[in-house]
């Protein structure tokens, strides 16, 4: 006996589709999965002998083959419970449906026959939805055409529109609706507050006294999407200026909200509200961090903090801190706005269009350059804390801002009257000036070499300026082009459609640690 229906699988932002064939001979009493099955996969068939039973019907007892094709993928997860299951009760003839063909099943299979939700179904959905788009326009694709998903799941689902996705809580009850003697009922087991994953920041802009310096860089840096490293003494407000940045960054595109979306449902972090994420990701990982939790991998190649924070912000907190090869694996997502994962088991590319916003101290006391309190570290010390950040990871921060201590007139000034919602609308102003020129969605810091040098053109007194900064500074290539980035950015938030030379002027002041790096 032997009867063939269809569930997915997820490998990194992709979901396949696969054959679940099912066989059912005489023989010995077995139950084998073949086709490259995790360990996850392998254990549904305890799960499935045991909800099967507990479901009502007869588990066969004699020899059962499930083949997962195509073979040679990878099949992760426990989402192939559901069709594994659905697949042994059609070839035993306990499920009698000629149209499993056109539906896809995922979901886990707990011991008593109920559907648990499993990770990954935004992104089942959109590869599904796409198949159907090939099928209507005449391609030869299976005849997919319904997403059968566990209860928490169905909201997710939904969220594409035009697919048809349907719930039932049991086993038992998706075996009768196929068979049409009961309907599906999309039913919720459990309603779960619409909370956000990404909450909008709950720093505002007034909230900040002082630091104007600090707070026009970052509405810059906002403009025009680059790289920042905040350096000053502790308790200067470094964090809170971080906070506060993902406040005046605009509002999520549908698409991005898409993709953000999916990244945050593959690594199971939606809590099955059914919504799409509308603020900007923010992310703040601890500098104990290791290399697979910074840029994502391990054993299912999941994604990391690093594309987590996708179109939003990477907040990196104490920089120097963090270990050293942590840091260095950032150097190339950070230049080419993605991130590719190579192991043994395969190679996945994950998005990486993150705004990185670094903060650190001038010094392992803190108080080099303070005013205020002297330092007691020595110029070895200082310039082997700095040596922890490495020159070409250093090349990749557009701006260096120093964040100097309050005085207690500045700690209690209440002259920051600007809340972030205006500095948003300035900060998207700006970006549309940028999208005009570039194109939707790329800002001034994703410019390439060749739009740089079209874009960023000088006066001839800018030339000047920046040639003899050069020079004396020593600068790499890569920092010329990330100078005329920022002044472009400066100039679009000025409304001037050429970079003048107090432009350039206020772009290379935000250079600190070129200046500073000598002891």
């Amino acid at each position: 006996m032997y009867a063939a229906v269809y569930g997915m699988t997820v490998i990194g932002l992709q979901a396949h589709l696969i054959r679940v064939e099912v066989d059912v001979s005489n023989g010995l009493p077995s139950f084998e999965i073949v086709g490259l099955a995790t360990t996850a996969v392998r254990e549904a068939r305890d799960r499935v002998r045991s909800a099967i039973r507990n479901s009502g019907y007869q588990f066969p007892l004699q020899r059962v083959t499930v083949n997962l094709a195509p073979a040679d993928l990878r099949k992760a997860g426990s989402g192939l419970d559901l069709p594994i299951a659905i697949g042994i009760l059609a070839a035993t003839e306990q499920c009698l449906c000629s149209t499993l063909i056109q539906y896809v099943f995922t979901g886990e299979l707990s011991l008593e026959g109920t559907l648990r939700p499993v990770p990954g179904v935004l992104t089942m959905a959109i590869g599904l939805d796409r198949e159907h788009n090939k099928h209507s326009a005449g391609e030869r694709v299976a005849e997919c055409l319904c997403l059968i998903v566990p209860p928490d799941n169905l909201a997710e689902a939904r969220l594409v529109t035009g697919l048809e996705a349907h719930s039932i809580s049991t086993l038992r009850r998706i075996t009768q609706a196929l068979e049409k003697t009961s309907d599906f009922e999309d039913e919720m087991l459990s309603q779960h507050p619409q909370s956000q994953v990404y909450n909008s920041s709950q720093v505002d802009w007034t909230d900040i006294h002082g630091q104007q310096h600090a707070k026009r860089a970052l509405e810059i840096a906002a403009a025009g999407g680059h790289n920042v490293v905040l350096v000053g003494p502790p308790g200067s407000g470094k964090t809170l200026l971080a906070k506060a940045y993902s406040g005046i960054l605009p509002q999520l595109s549908e698409q991005e909200s898409i993709e953000v979306t999916q990244l945050y449902s593959v690594c199971g972090l939606l809590n099955c509200n059914g919504s799409l994420v509308q603020h900007r990701p923010f992310r703040s990982p601890h500098h104990t961090i290791t290399k697979v939790g910074m840029i994502g991998g391990g054993r299912d190649l999941r994604p990391g903090e690093l594309s987590l924070a996708n179109y939003g912000v990477l907040f990196l907190d104490e920089l120097p801190e963090f270990a050293r090869e942590v840091l260095e694996c950032l150097r190339q997502p950070l230049e080419d706005r993605e991130l590719t994962i190579t192991r043994q088991s395969g190679s996945i590319t994950y998005p990486a269009h993150v705004s990185v916003i670094a903060s650190m101290n001038p010094c392992p006391c803190g108080f080099f350059g303070d005013q205020g309190r002297a330092c007691h570290c020595t110029p070895m010390q200082i310039q082997n804390y700095r040596g922890r950040i490495s020159g070409p990871l250093l090349d990749r921060f557009d701006m260096h801002i120093e964040v100097p201590r309050l005085n207690y007139s500045e700690l209690k000034s209440s002259n920051d009257k600007v809340p972030s919602s205006v500095v948003r609308e300035r900060v998207m102003a700006t970006r549309q000036r940028q999208w005009a020129r570039l194109g939707s969605g790329k800002t001034n810091a994703e410019m390439t070499a060749k739009e740089t040098k079209e874009f960023g053109k000088l006066t001839p007194n800018g030339e000047s300026l920046l040639q003899r900064i050069f020079d004396s500074q020593h600068l790499s290539a890569r920092a010329h082009d990330r100078i005329l980035r920022v002044a472009r950015t400066i100039a679009d938030l000025g409304g001037s459609s050429d970079i003048l030379p107090e432009h350039l002027a206020e772009a290379i002041q935000f250079r600190a640690l070129d200046k500073r790096l000598l002891i």
